[in-house]
């Protein structure tokens, strides 16, 4: 995967019923390969899931490179076969809802979608804006 040459998956899609989960695996790849451009692996979001499946996220890149998509799908269902579909939507609203906590981050947000498209004002979460810079809004 290099991400100095394309997008990612949005992070509204899903896998297992986890939103954000296929974005992370390419980043992930990205990350192993030296390939991750501008993006951050791990990110807040990703951090989220890395929680989710208690896994670090050197363990969970080494895993994207080393199996085969089955594989890695099947370890992921491992990884949460304890988790209850109300905790899975629970990170799912985590990460589909975060907002800027703070105002430098607020200050940045707006920046940042402001320079894409100032009129795109319902755009007001991190999805949200990360959907918009990679021309998905």
């Amino acid at each position: 995967m290099d991400l100095t040459r394309t997008y990612p998956k949005s992070p509204k899609e899903t896998l297992l019923g986890l939103v954000h989960l296929p974005r992370m695996i390419e980043k992930a790849k990205a990350f192993k390969e030296n390939n991750l451009g501008e993006y951050i692996y791990p990110c807040p979001l990703d951090k989220l899931l890395l929680n989710f499946f208690i896994v670090d996220y050197e363990e969970f890149a080494k895993k994207t490179t080393s199996l085969n998509g089955q594989k890695l799908t099947k370890w992921l269902e491992e990884k949460s076969q304890n988790r209850t579909d109300s905790e899975k939507q629970f990170i799912n609203r985590q990460i589909l809802e975060r907002k800027p906590d703070s105002d430098d981050r607020m200050k940045y947000f707006m920046e940042v979608r402001d320079k894409i498209n100032p009129s795109r004002t319902d755009v007001s979460t991190w999805v949200g804006l990360l959907d918009l810079e990679e021309g998905r809004l």
